[in-house]
């Protein structure tokens, strides 16, 4: 058994392991036993009461291994920092568009037959396609929620022109036609943009 001595505070503390060798603690690692423990019984006698206990451990159990996985490429708490990403309408539509767009080179190496301007509309098609098709789910859910409305509606339509003025300028910097493209492009609104 582990037994943990209560010194004073500042000083490192033995602990007693079951083979009787004594160790150091310091009071940075006591003190993260301590509160570890604490979590850990709060934790259960909030989810005791909880229809969803298992679920509960199940979703506690998979975040904190998953994070332990990713820790060493990542750091510390890699999900909870990548939930807490930068949400504003410029950079989801700087993540969208520097996402889709990162496909272009691999997109002409499957289509070598096709000149850079014909893989590139047909690319921007493509990719073009999806962006509206998810603009138009989101929109379907929002509106379905009853919420695609007031700043929630003017920052979907603010991202959905931010992503087509993206669109544009990828287009422009990799047309062999620059004069056509560096012609300033005016992002159309979407059909359904107008809230709920």
């Amino acid at each position: 058994m582990t037994s943990v001595s209560t010194g004073v505070a500042g000083k490192d503390d033995k602990i007693q392991q079951k083979d009787g060798v004594n160790t150091e603690m310091s009071v940075n690692d006591r003190t993260k036993l301590q509160l570890n423990a604490s979590i850990m019984q709060a934790s259960l006698n909030v989810s005791i009461g909880s229809e969803n206990e298992p679920l509960a451990l199940l979703y506690k159990t998979a975040i904190t291994n998953i994070n332990e996985a990713l820790k060493g490429q990542y750091g510390d708490d890699t999900i909870q920092n990548a939930a807490s990403q930068d949400n504003s309408a410029e950079a989801t539509a700087s993540r969208i568009v520097s996402l889709s767009t990162g496909f272009f080179d691999a997109f002409k190496k499957q289509n070598p037959g096709l000149d850079d301007d014909t893989a590139l509309t047909k690319f921007m098609d493509t990719i073009s396609g999806g962006m509206e098709k998810g603009f138009k789910e989101a929109r379907d859910i929002l509106g379905g929620l009853k919420v695609l409305q007031g700043d929630i509606a003017s920052n979907i339509d603010k991202t959905y022109a931010l992503v087509q003025k993206g669109y544009a300028d990828f287009v422009a910097a990799h047309s062999s036609k620059k004069d056509d493209a560096a012609a300033p492009t005016t992002p159309a609104k979407p059909a359904d943009s107008k809230a709920a």
